[in-house]
């Protein structure tokens, strides 16, 4: 009896330290995975942004094209008003080509006033005053006031209120970014985040080899099972009721001898009578 309290204490222990370790593992995960998430987005904004100085340069070297193109268009100005000042004076030509550029300018310029004016402004306000009308709708039914939907008037010191709160709502925001990147200290480096994510990523696998040994769910049910098994015939044998039943069972065999023995002497005075 002593024997089974110990092995019933020794496998709650273990069972309480495997239980303890599938914790500490999930902890552990739980705890690397927001810092593996972290620096995957630190390393994402350091390829963002060599990728804007590659673009940076590219978008120089088109600059300068653009320049030489405005230095060509303006040779082949040049040419036009000299090849029309063999026929008419040279100030008469220029001005012949001048006019015709402010023609050309002035019409496209009233077109794309004109088209800009009917865009704006640039979003859908038909769509979203549409959505909005739904929205209330199915908020407030028949209650619901579509007034409510067209854009507040302000004044001009209300619209100046608004911008101040915007701005110290950003600035504000911009004090806690910068504050909460002090306690973290300087910025790593493309290669530290890069070796930082290898590792921590190295850690996690080993870590979900680990959950996966550990939370194997018929392994963790067989276990629990024996223990309890074990457990209940360990307090069977150590109470009153198993003693009793074994005591019980010497005595049954004893009686099953002496009942086999009488049956015997029995079929054997038959046998005799009869003869």
């Amino acid at each position: 009896m002593a024997s089974a309290s110990h092995n019933g204490h020794g496998t709650t222990g273990t069972a309480t330290q495997g239980l303890a370790g599938l914790l500490d593992t999930m902890k552990t995960a739980a705890r690397l995975l927001p810092l593996q998430a972290n620096d995957q987005l630190s390393l994402a904004k350091e390829e963002l942004r060599h990728k804007g100085k590659r673009a940076g340069v590219a978008a120089a070297f088109l600059a300068v094209a653009l320049v030489f193109l405005c230095l060509l268009v303006i040779g082949l100005v040049v040419a036009a008003i000299a090849g029309l000042a063999t026929v008419m004076p040279l100030w008469l030509s220029a001005l012949l080509v001048s006019a015709a550029f402010l023609v050309i300018l002035a019409a496209c310029a009233l077109v794309g006033a004109r088209k800009l004016e009917k865009a704006l402004p640039l979003k859908p306000s038909a769509a979203l005053h549409g959505i909005r009308y739904d929205l209330g709708v199915l908020k407030e039914g028949e209650l619901f006031d579509p007034a409510t939907l067209e854009p507040e008037q302000l004044t001009k010191e209300e619209i100046k209120a608004r911008k101040a709160r915007k701005a110290a709502d950003a600035a504000k925001a911009k004090a806690e970014r910068e504050a909460k990147a002090a306690e973290h200290g300087p910025a790593a480096t493309e290669a530290e985040l890069k070796k930082r994510t290898d590792a921590r990523r190295h850690h996690l696998l080993v870590l979900r080899t680990e959950l996966l040994a550990q939370a194997d769910v018929r392994r963790q049910a067989a276990y629990f099972g024996d223990q309890a098994r074990e457990a209940v015939t360990s307090r069977l044998k150590s109470g009153p009721v198993w003693q009793v039943l074994d005591g019980a069972k010497g005595h049954w065999v004893s009686l099953g001898v002496l009942a086999g023995a009488a049956t015997a002497v029995i079929v054997l005075l038959r046998k005799l009578l009869r003869s």
